[in-house]
């Protein structure tokens, strides 16, 4: 599947769900892929990718910012405290923000740096214990919160169970942003894009789709 493939399922989606087609941002997952493969997709002009690492990150965007100009940087990954800092020099939009303590460590260097990225909060909507994210019990206190702290959230982010049906997720997921007034919804990968974009997804996560399967390190 071809990136323009994707962008057309992608219109299509939204306009079967009687959505403007620009409602749903393209994020291109490059994590871990070669660079030739990231080079031709920008050189097909698309400018918004995510990536799951800090540390990979800051190896491969400075070099292609200077080579293709502005590209819009998201963070997919969980984020550590101590990696907070270049995370948010590097990034345009992190979509990890998991627990409070984290949130606090954001709050206080976005008054250092006079700037803080887009925020989504991490929901584990299927409450898995190896996955992060805040339960769906916390989550209207941890937008609370957060918004108290003067964070930038812009809205909730999931990963549904690979066995269970993503649409009762995504759903789920939807109907927290609308209680707390979020309008962003990080949902949806290569495997399920069109039915979260369905429930409302604005920001839809592919990577395999579009580069190919990933290279064993």
């Amino acid at each position: 599947m071809s990136l323009q493939g994707i962008k057309a399922r992608i219109a299509a989606a939204a306009e079967q769900a009687g959505r403007a087609p620009e409602s749903v941002s393209l994020i291109a997952v490059s994590k871990v892929q070669p660079d030739d493969r990231v080079r031709a997709v920008l050189d097909a002009g698309h400018r918004v990718f995510g990536e799951n690492r800090v540390q990979e990150a800051a190896g491969k965007w400075p070099g292609f910012r200077d080579a293709f100009g502005p590209v819009e940087l998201h963070l997919l990954g969980p984020l550590q405290s101590n990696k907070a800092r270049q995370a948010m020099e590097l990034f345009d939009v992190i979509h990890s923000l998991d627990r409070l303590k984290l949130a606090r460590t954001l709050a206080r260097l976005a008054d250092e740096l006079g700037r803080c990225p887009d925020l989504f909060i991490q929901v584990n909507t299927g409450a898995e214990p190896q996955k992060a994210g805040v339960l769906p019990d916390d989550a209207d206190t941890m937008v609370a919160e957060c918004r108290a702290l003067g964070l930038p959230v812009l809205g909730l982010m999931s990963i549904p169970p690979v066995d269970e049906d993503a649409a009762r997720h995504f759903k789920l997921l939807a109907d927290m942003a609308t209680r707390n007034g979020l309008s962003g919804l990080s949902m949806g990968m290569s495997d399920d894009f069109e039915t979260a974009i369905a429930h409302g997804a604005t920001h839809v996560r592919v990577g395999s789709a579009i580069f190919g399967a990933r290279e064993p390190a």
